[in-house]
């Protein structure tokens, strides 16, 4: 992989805010090389684009235009509109771009927000989301979401799924995995030779000694000794309320939390326009903005291009980290 290999950037749902957040980023960033698979009618009329057979040609557009690989749909698609009949040239652009980073014909893959239900009803759709179909199409079976923003970088263990459920799926190899693969990725993604994890308890307090629970004895601490017998630096089981002011986030470069809203809350509260979602296991680099399709706002001129922004420096920082190792 060339390091000036460009960034694929999917098109996401026709209907939803991708299109026109594509067109705005190229615009806030010039010279950062990406390029944007998708139909181009789907695109905002007007915009500046030029159309290319190869990503490489994505280099010699000029600054500002967005360079768009064509990806015939089924059918034109208004913003804030859903087309059954489009969601399978959706799931293909996907397929296109994981395709072009295998090859290295892409440094990396930044997708645009999916809506599930579009595309379970309009080409039957078997995965839960992105990340599941991006580690199918990869071959890996195991993967782990991280949010991330300059400010903070967090991953939960278990995601989405009913908090009444969360003690069940919390089992020590679960953990495991997903502190592993977390400790690989910050080195190979994000040049951190020896990443600190600070470990969250399930529990208020972090159980406080069997008081208020006992997953943390049980499951979390036999983990965390184990795997600092094997050099990894980790703290915890911490009591996530006190693991998010700024002294306490000077101290790790990653929060390993143990269900959805105890990663997601912190992150959206300190940056809620910035945090990205990054794929950590997978062979190819993927981020993506962490916001939905917003249907309600889609061509009206409202929606913010700062997450996509945030992504796609991401994707090329985390390229040039992977060339450079």
């Amino acid at each position: 992989m060339s390091p000036a290999a460009p960034i694929a950037l999917t098109c996401g749902e026709p209907g939803g805010v991708g299109p026109e957040l594509a067109v705005a980023a190229r615009a806030a960033m010039p010279d950062l090389p990406f390029f944007w698979i998708g139909d181009p009618r789907h695109l905002p009329a007007g915009a500046a684009i030029s159309l290319i057979d190869s990503p490489d040609q994505a280099h010699a557009v000029p600054a500002g235009v967005l360079p768009v690989l064509p990806h015939a749909f089924a059918r034109e698609n208004a913003p804030g509109q859903l087309v059954p009949e489009n969601a399978r040239g959706v799931i293909e652009v996907i397929e296109r771009a994981v395709a072009l980073a295998q090859s290295g014909a892409a440094s990396a893959v930044c997708t645009a927000p999916l809506h599930k239900k579009a595309l379970k009803d309009g080409a039957g759709f078997a995965f839960p989301g992105h990340t599941e179909f991006l580690a199918h199409l990869a071959g890996v079976e195991n993967v782990v979401m991280m949010l991330a923003s300059p400010l903070l970088r967090v991953v939960p263990v278990t995601i989405h799924m009913a908090l009444s459920e969360v003690p069940g799926a919390l089992t020590p190899a679960l953990l495991e995995q997903t502190l592993r693969i977390t400790h690989a990725g910050l080195i190979r993604d994000c040049g951190l030779a020896s990443p600190r994890l600070a470990v969250a308890g399930l529990n208020p307090h972090a159980g406080e000694g069997g008081a208020m629970g006992h997953e943390e004895m049980t499951v979390i601490t036999p983990v965390l000794n184990r795997l600092r017998d094997e050099g990894m630096a980790l703290a915890g089981p911490l009591s996530a309320d006190t693991m998010f002011h700024p002294r306490a986030r000077a101290g790790y470069d990653a929060a390993i939390c143990m269900y959805h809203d105890q990663a997601l809350i912190p992150i959206k509260t300190l940056d809620f326009d910035g945090g990205v979602n990054v794929t950590l296991g997978l062979p190819f680099i993927r981020t993506s903005p962490d916001h939905g399709t917003a249907l309600d706002i889609a061509g009206k001129g409202l929606a913010r291009a700062d997450s996509l922004i945030a992504a796609l420096r991401m994707a090329r920082d985390m390229a040039l980290t992977r060339q450079a190792r």
